[in-house]
């Protein structure tokens, strides 16, 4: 049999379009070849693609004419080609006579180039030069039924990320953006979709002298930041959390001595991007646990093995990160492999860490190929856990993917409700992203973040070897639940405040001594860091005012009860294995020193905090420039064991290459 005709008919099995006799045969051959199964998984996973996003576009039947010049195509050729085009009329079908559709061979051209649409960023150009998918237009849209299409299709299809020289018939007036068109290219579009973050406001003192918020220590946006920049592009400003960049690097903070799991740091120094406004730095440091003396694990490897992860930067990159994990295990840990495409899984049931062989064999032997049905995976991967559950050890589920969830339960906000649901067994969750063009950082943060556990973004095996050698007892062991903080700002020292990140982590004040509201976790060793900014009395601030009450009198504050008190730090957590807090109370006083007398630790953070902010261009960055960034980085380099603070000075001089203004 050819290639083109076995690919043809596995196409045409793919999409059920066969005969009892040529399905009978396509499934023979199916059962003695594992690359055709994987071939006709792909198919079906890219019929789904184009299906959902086809649905985006609003449904207009074809005109008499463009129907049958479809059916007079259909016509030619013989009856695989002919079956060839049924498949692109039926994903089609009902679309608006203007759709662009892939048309003779799109099937191969997913297999090879993996191509989705977007109006994204691509990995490695910038947006304005990205080209569009290889496509036609359908038979029979001549000029005149272009120039009838509607603005909202036209807008629509330029969402889908059809850019590049335009046709005929997409002529529109000066204030409307044309639809552009390009005949030929392979290069993959970027999908990848993160967050809107609104940066936190200055607040004034008189008006809430309160903040609160959950303590975080994921470092996904810091690799994925860098990945970004290695690639020669600035990164969405929504894919940068400051938060997630100035918690990426250890400080050296004491850990703590007593009976409470971590310890807590202040520091006041001068704001560098902004003289006259104080900066405060909370620094959290958690007990350290050795590794002959970490509990027993309980984990259980998900791993999505559908399509979209056959890249070199996603599955054998995470093959290649599990078995550095698992060289780090000891004998009495016990490791499951659940994975999951159209269909879920068990590579591997539980089975000690005493027999690598047999585990590291089964990650081997992972290999991509089907759709994403993700929450069918998360439910057998909590099942697996609670069926081998360790009382008073590790039981995790470390999920790696690219987050493409496109079967099941596919919406971030049911499959919240499904990990909120699954975190009540007890066991933790490791959220590791993987890949680029399709990376969906919203949903794994969310996932993380709702499921006591942690998010990162693995871009290399170095980030692999940070996560799961040098951090490998903060990954695994938790020391600390639902960590929260309140801060009460004196306000004969505080005018206004602004928490320096932390966006989506920030609760309702009420929500600091409700022992149902979920919060941020902290592993074993981890180092936690936030930043407020401070606005002095006397120092003008650009904040609005509200209107005065109508029914009642403002209450007036009182004056500070101990004086010399800039604030006072409130944290509350849980042991791991408890549903009630402890509380923890740290006044501070400002000790007024320069930015410069401050320690490396608080000149470094500092640093990468404004770093975050030149990325975003946030209206917040006050004096600072990539260039004075790059020496307040440099003042605070330390020992850098690990060398990470030295990156951070390359990643700074190669934004300030491709944004040379900022």
């Amino acid at each position: 049999m050819s290639d083109q005709r076995r690919e043809e008919d596995l196409t045409a099995y793919a999409l059920g379009e066969l005969d009892a006799e040529a399905r009978a045969a396509v499934e023979a051959m199916l059962a003695g070849s594992a690359d055709a199964r994987r071939e006709v998984e792909d198919v079906r996973a890219t019929a789904a693609r184009l299906k959902e996003a086809f649905a985006s576009v609003p449904h207009q039947a074809l005109t008499p004419e463009q129907r049958g010049a479809v059916e007079a195509e259909a016509a030619r050729g013989a009856r695989r080609p002919r079956r060839a085009w049924a498949v692109a009329a039926a994903l089609v079908a009902g679309v608006a006579a203007s759709l662009v559709v892939f048309v003779g061979g799109f099937f191969h051209f997913e297999r090879a180039a993996r191509p989705t649409v977007s109006a994204g960023y691509h990995h490695n150009a910038p947006p304005s030069s990205v080209p569009a998918p290889t496509a036609t237009l359908i038979p029979g849209l001549d000029k005149d039924a272009a120039a009838r299409m509607s603005l909202q299709t036209k807008e629509q299809l330029k969402a889908l990320g059809y850019i590049g020289g335009k046709p005929d018939g997409f002529e529109e007036e000066a204030a409307t953006p044309r639809l552009n068109y390009l005949q030929d290219s392979s290069a993959p579009f970027n999908t990848e979709t993160y967050d809107h973050i609104r940066e936190n406001a200055f607040v004034l003192v008189a008006q809430d002298p309160r903040s609160t918020f959950s303590i975080d220590v994921d470092t996904a946006s810091y690799s994925n930041v860098r990945r970004f920049l290695r690639d020669g592009q600035l990164p969405p400003k929504d894919a940068v959390r400051i938060e997630e960049l100035v918690n990426y690097f250890p400080y050296a903070y004491e850990p703590p001595t007593g009976a409470v799991p971590f310890a807590v740091h202040m520091e006041t120094a001068a704001c560098p991007w902004r003289p006259a406004h104080r900066l405060v730095r909370i620094g959290i440091k958690g007990r350290e646990v050795p590794r002959g003396e970490r509990p027993p694990s309980n984990l259980v490897f998900l791993i999505d093995v559908s399509g979209s992860m056959n890249e070199p930067n996603k599955l054998p990159l995470v093959k290649a990160a599990l078995r550095l994990l698992v060289e780090q295990l000891q004998p009495e840990d016990r490791v499951a492999i659940a994975v999951y495409a159209g269909a879920s899984g068990l590579a591997l049931p539980s089975t000690p860490a005493s027999d690598k062989g047999a585990i590291l064999s089964a990650i081997e032997s992972l290999a991509p190929g089907g759709s994403t049905h993700g929450s069918a995976g998360i439910r057998l991967a909590y099942e697996t856990a609670a069926a081998n559950f360790i009382e008073g050890g590790v039981n995790r589920v470390i999920l790696a993917t690219d987050g493409d969830f496109n079967v099941g339960v596919t919406s971030p906000g049911e499959l919240v409700r499904l990990i909120e649901d699954k975190r009540k067994s007890g066991v933790f969750l490791t959220a590791l992203g993987f890949g680029m063009g399709n990376l969906k950082d919203a949903t794994l943060e969310k996932l993380a973040d709702h499921g006591n556990g942690t998010y990162a973004y693995i871009d290399s095996l170095s980030e692999a070897r940070k996560v799961f050698v040098e951090q490998v007892g903060g990954t695994l062991v938790t020391i600390a639940k639902d960590v929260k903080l309140q801060v009460e700002f004196n306000p004969a020292k505080v005018k206004a405040f602004r928490l320096v990140g932390y966006e989506n982590r920030v609760l309702a004040h009420q929500d600091f001594n409700d022992d149902t509201k979920d919060a941020g976790d902290i592993g074993a060793g981890h180092t936690v860091t936030a930043l407020y900014e401070i606005v002095p009395p006397g120092v003008a601030v650009d904040v609005p005012g509200v209107d005065p009450l109508k029914y009642q009198s403002a209450a007036g504050r009182a004056p500070a009860s101990a004086d010399g008190e800039l604030l006072t730090l409130k944290l509350r957590y849980k042991q791991p294995d408890s549903d009630h807090s402890a509380r923890l109370d740290v006044p501070v006083e400002d000790s007024g020193r320069s930015f410069q007398d401050a320690s490396p630790d608080f000149r470094f953070a500092a640093a990468v905090a404004a770093f975050g902010m030149a990325l975003r261009d946030s209206p917040y960055k006050g004096d600072a420039s990539l260039r004075t960034i790059q020496a307040w980085a440099q003042s605070g380099l330390g020992d850098d064991e690990g060398g990470h603070r030295a990156e951070l000075l390359s990643l700074i001089a190669q934004a300030r290459r491709l944004s040379p203004n900022r």
